[in-house]
């Protein structure tokens, strides 16, 4: 519907381009009316038309082809103006991509909000060495963005890191020794599990069920081999995508007072959940570090991640930790986020990019039909339990070259001493690095029509 206001026609049809892709009502990779006929239909003259449109490209919301027409952008990043025909550089599928609609604007807001801080009067600060890797407006925007799962936050608790990668390795090396002790879900992030291996960590792994960690299966680790840390993603687990109940939570809680274990808490999909039980940092803001990167609800990119101390002398401690690791975060990074968190718009990309999570969960519900898998609705990916007659090493080694890179249990397996289960035949999905639903789509359901008879059969082999 065209809201002609007070305002410009052609920016109020820009608008409502706006809102119908954000509402699934354009589909991405659409085509769109000719300039003239729709300019006919609207009852406006060319010109506007031609000006809405090459608004809505501004705002990358469409792309022109000569000879092919206008189309709803399927990709957020590429098929710019600038340095358009370059060859790109393939994102990671294996990683646990967001989703990156239209709606969201990604790169044109990049451009943008770059482009204003460049323009400002502190540039030079921001393409220099800095005495301190963030501000205490930086730190003060970590708060804001963090109040919705933290409530109210005091800046002198809060790190700028480089991603969350950035931000384990501070915790790691000032939290654990060589040799230590760490305990985790049973499956566990494998950037998580990287990192100790190269720190000399052990990780000891935590059954887990549908629910997530079993509480007595934690104390038995803390009984039987004295952890320094438990390092978990109580929402939306990775793989697993289970949610920890609150009551579950608190028993972890409890248990880790017990036997002093510290808590690092991965909230990497938190603000992406609409609802749930409180972060442990809320029940046990004493004994827990909170992570919460942007990578997973805003853009992987800007390697911008909180880390959340639980008082200001640990947070100082942390501080130092960072600058001796890298230096300084970002300065043009962090300058971006603390920019998008202030004026709203890292909640309006997170919006689009819930909306468009959703979206692809019910594909993936009506595609999959009969497979058996576990989902979260606002999640990026699935736990896919395979059949019998298919092995993980088929699947992933099948569909990989066909652009579907899942991947298997065993890569975020650690060893389980309490509670030995066999690893399950399952893969993570990934709904988010298709380019658009449509390719999503058609990707689920070659899926269901494999996963429907054994590998053997329906690969043709006797």
């Amino acid at each position: 519907m065209l809201n002609r206001g007070d305002g410009p026609i052609y920016l109020a049809l820009a608008d409502a381009l706006e809102a119908d892709i954000g509402s699934g009502r354009l589909r991405q990779g659409q085509p769109l009316p000719a300039h003239r006929p729709l300019a006919e239909a609207l009852g406006v003259d060319l010109t506007t038309v031609t000006r809405a449109y090459k608004e809505a490209r501004r705002r990358g919301l469409i792309v022109a082809t000569t000879g092919r027409g206008t189309f709803v952008r399927s990709a957020a990043i590429g098929d710019l103006s600038v340095g358009a025909s370059r060859p790109r550089l393939a994102a990671d599928a294996t990683m646990n991509l967001p989703p990156q609609p239209p709606a969201a604007r990604l790169a044109q807001r990049i451009t943008e909000t770059v482009t204003s801080i460049l323009q400002g009067s502190d540039s030079g600060t921001l393409l220099n060495y800095r005495d301190s890797a963030v501000s205490d407006a930086d730190r003060a925007a970590g708060a804001a963005w963090l109040k919705p799962r933290l409530g109210a936050l005091t800046g002198e608790r809060v790190l700028v890191c480089s991603g969350a990668q950035g931000a384990f390795l501070a915790l790691l090396t000032t939290m654990v020794q060589p040799g230590d002790v760490v305990a985790t879900e049973a499956l566990t992030y494998p950037g998580f599990r990287a990192l100790a291996a190269h720190l000399g960590v052990r990780l000891v792994g935590v059954a887990i069920d549908r629910d997530g960690l079993e509480p007595e299966a934690f104390e038995a680790v803390c009984r039987g081999h004295a952890p320094k840390a438990l390092y978990c993603t109580p929402t939306m687990h990775n793989p697993t995508t289970a949610t920890l109940p609150a009551a579950r939570r608190e028993a972890i809680v409890a248990i880790a007072r017990r036997f002093g274990v510290v808590i690092i808490e991965d909230d990497a999909y938190g603000l992406l959940a609409r609802g749930g039980p409180a972060p442990l940092a809320t029940l046990a803001p004493d004994i827990t570090y909170h992570v919460a990167t942007l990578s997973k609800c805003l853009l992987p990119g800007l390697r911008i991640a909180y880390l959340v101390a639980p008082d200001g002398a640990r947070a100082a401690r942390l501080a130092a930790a960072i600058r001796a690791a890298v230096l300084m975060v970002s300065p043009i990074a962090t300058a971006v986020a603390t920019r998008w968190i202030g004026e709203g718009t890292a909640h309006k990309i997170l919006g689009a990019i819930r909306g468009e999570a959703a979206a692809r969960q019910q594909i993936a519900r009506h595609a999959l039909g009969n497979s058996t898998y576990a989902a979260d609705p606002d999640g990026h990916h699935l736990w896919l339990s395979l059949p019998k007659g298919w092995t993980v090493t088929e699947f992933v080694t099948h569909f990989r070259p066909r652009g579907l890179a899942a991947v298997p249990a065993d890569a975020f397996a650690v060893e389980n001493p309490s509670g030995i289960r066999d690893l399950p035949a399952a893969v993570r999905l990934p709904l988010g690095a298709a380019t658009d639903q449509p390719q999503l789509r058609q990707q689920l359901e070659q899926v269901a029509v494999a996963l429907s008879q054994p590998f053997a059969v329906w690969s043709g082999v006797t």
